[in-house]
């Protein structure tokens, strides 16, 4: 079977280029214009690598990584027209695995293409759910969006950081310091009323009873976790 590759870039003559090369080295190619539209395809088309251009309109190249890192490891090269030195470390540390600066060569391209499809040939598939459930909570990775008993619940960019490090855990017992590291960064892993605080605020929106919670659970003296569930209720993720 070929493989697919899923081009993203708001540049048509850029769009075009790469497309047309790399369908020449054999690639099954599929284009998007916009971060929004990359994320639907992901989800629907299951590509085996990603070319994603980082200046993009409504949904820059970073924030999309972002959102296809909650819910694949597909192989990802960056496309930046800048290729200065802060922006390919950006890249890296939102889940990038290359990147490409432009203007660059058809063979440097298929060259990176190359490199970055073989060493994800030993790596673990590429990908995962879109959609988490947990009781009457659901996640919607990919538009990052969350529904309790099918209702939309609005969430701060800070609480929907810290659901997903649950959501990514369950049944895990995450420290205090842990999750503070992972939300706020490291120069905030002594800072428990910070935390004490977003994790009453993201009951209140998420558990039918606060005091009782569900999802959100307190393990005294060694942090939180959110438990897991029977797996008949595991199974209802698609």
């Amino acid at each position: 079977m070929a493989t697919h590759i899923l081009v993203v870039d708001d540049e048509a003559r850029y769009l075009h280029l790469v497309k047309v090369n790399l369908e020449a080295a054999g690639y099954v190619v599929t284009t998007a214009s916009n971060g929004e539209e990359a994320l639907e395809l992901v989800s629907s088309h299951a590509p085996d690598l990603i070319i994603l251009d980082v200046m993009m309109p409504r949904l820059d190249g970073f924030t999309t990584c972002e959102r296809i890192r909650q819910f694949s490891s597909v192989p990802i090269i960056m496309l930046t027209a800048k290729g200065e030195e802060q922006d390919r470390v950006r890249g890296l540390n939102v889940g990038a695995d290359d990147y490409v600066v432009k203007p660059f060569s058809a063979t440097e391209l298929i060259a990176r293409v190359r490199a970055v499809l073989r060493r994800a040939q030993n790596a673990e598939g590429a990908t995962q759910n879109r959609f988490f459930t947990h009781e009457n909570l659901k996640i919607d990775f990919a538009r990052a969006e969350v529904w309790k008993d099918d209702k939309p619940v609005f969430l701060s960019a800070t609480e929907y950081r810290l659901l997903i490090q649950f959501a990514h855990h369950v049944g895990h017992v995450l420290s205090a310091e842990e999750l503070l590291t992972a939300v706020w960064g490291s120069q905030y892993r002594d800072d428990k009323e910070i935390l004490w605080v977003s994790i009453a605020r993201l009951r209140q929106k998420l558990e039918d009873n606060p005091h009782s919670p569900q999802h959100i659970v307190t393990r005294s003296g060694l942090g939180y976790l959110m438990p897991p569930l029977e797996k008949e209720s595991n199974e209802r993720v698609s």
